[in-house]
């Protein structure tokens, strides 16, 4: 049992992915076999995830039963065009009590959260994502089988509930859910053990990776307090940033080997022997680095919640929707400090990358010119997210410090810079 405990405490996401990935194998064979009714389907993927968080979470998986009672109640006795506002408040106003309860207990009281709740009020956020997705589908007038189905409890409960995207997402629509439960025995996905040792594969190489690195940072950990170089303190920052980033897409991968087990994100087959299985993604390591804009960057990262975000947020304000949409990111992910500056530099750093690219573009007319305009956008996006990165995920003012203490803060810094030259640049000329 000591293996099993050692991983539980490391890493605990990736070990209660990993233990319910036989489950949602095992779900897709009877469904294929057909030895599940559809009731039965909706009854096995949201007793799946009752017992999900009942052992991951014990009390605090009341947190999620609560929400979902709640939202289902809504969705069922209001109409439709009054369910979005009542399930964004409710819902919203209970996540944030208990961020506010966290950091209450975290920098009031000095005592350590509970990991348990942590991962509750994780749950919790990607409860939010689903339970709004499903009241904007109904406001925006929704489909026929939205709102026939919205009329039963039992599909609504196993989608807030359904213990494949219980802990890491990614986020479906309802629709795409409903789809996927009353399809997968009429015309079920080949089979998805290729594809999950493929990906089990990719992150066993990514948990590799940030380990090595992580023991690589810490063996030079000692020397950045008295460094006198600068591009070495730059250099350990940005790597730093990297094993946050790698942790990340270690979680997106595993999440989308438990959807495919279960049979979800299958898109059709590329050639008759290749399935695609790319349906349900947040991103991809190699897609996503390789972005050489600050934008481009931010519409690729955790691809589902960027579509979230935009739906929620983004095409509903008709004032600043750019700095409401990431305004709205500090608010979700729990109003830290480190999280209010990371939030707001990454959407001035976006603002920037607007406005930078659209003035140089038209005057990079030469190969060359636009292979060192690449490289540089590239380097930039690279050091401004490290800084974002670095200030949301320490949250506190030590990751404030840090950047400050290695200049690399000063990157996100001269994109804002660079707005209010090219402002000046452009009334000059005009």
């Amino acid at each position: 049992m000591e293996p099993i405990q050692w991983l539980c405490e490391q890493h605990p996401f990736l070990t209660y992915q990993c233990f319910s990935i036989p489950f949602a194998f095992l779900f897709y064979i009877l469904a294929k076999q057909g030895c599940l009714s559809l009731t039965y389907r909706y009854l096995f993927l949201a007793s799946g995830g009752c017992i999900l968080a009942i052992v991951t979470m014990g009390v605090y998986s009341l947190l999620l039963f609560i929400s979902t009672v709640i939202f289902v109640l809504l969705v069922c006795s209001l109409s439709p065009e009054r369910v979005h506002p009542w399930v964004f408040g409710l819902q919203m106003g209970w996540q944030t009590f208990w961020h506010l309860l966290i950091q209450y207990r975290e920098y009031y009281l000095n005592e350590p959260t509970d990991s348990r709740l942590l991962l509750s009020m994780s749950s919790l956020m990607l409860l939010t994502q689903r339970v709004t997705s499903v009241s904007m589908d109904l406001q925006d007038g929704g489909r026929v089988t939205l709102m026939t189905q919205c009329r039963v409890f039992l599909p609504l409960i196993s989608y807030a509930l359904n213990f494949t995207a219980l802990l890491g997402g990614p986020l479906s629509s309802f629709d795409q859910f409903v789809y996927f439960v009353e399809q997968t025995t009429i015309s079920p996905p080949p089979q998805p053990l290729s594809v999950i040792s493929y990906k089990g594969f990719q992150v066993l190489s990514l948990e590799w990776a940030r380990n090595y690195l992580t023991r690589l940072l810490r063996d030079n950990a000692s020397s950045l307090s008295v460094s006198n170089n600068v591009l070495t303190d730059v250099l350990w920052i940005w790597g730093l940033a990297v094993v946050l980033r790698i942790r990340y897409y270690s979680h997106w991968k595993i999440s989308e080997c438990l959807n495919n087990a279960a049979g979800l994100g299958f898109r059709g087959m590329v050639r008759e022997d290749n399935p695609n299985w790319s349906g349900l993604s947040d991103g991809d390591l190699w897609t996503t680095e390789m972005s050489c804009q600050v934008s481009e960057f931010a519409r690729r990262w955790n691809g589902t919640t960027a579509t979230w975000l935009r739906r929620l947020v983004f095409q509903r304000c008709k004032t600043a929707p750019l700095v409401m949409t990431f305004g709205f990111s500090i608010w979700w992910h729990g109003i830290h400090l480190g999280q209010f500056v990371g939030f707001l530099l990454w959407a001035a750093a976006v603002r920037a990358d607007y406005q930078i690219h659209k003035y140089l573009k038209p005057k990079l007319t030469s190969t060359r010119r636009r292979l060192v305009r690449t490289c540089l956008c590239w380097l930039n996006t690279q050091m401004v997210m490290a800084c974002v990165v670095i200030a949301i995920e320490l949250r506190s003012t030590s990751s404030l410090k840090i950047l400050g203490l290695t200049y690399t803060g000063v990157f996100p810094l001269l994109n804002v810079l660079f707005i209010f030259i090219l402002r000046v640049l452009c009334k000059t000329l005009t």
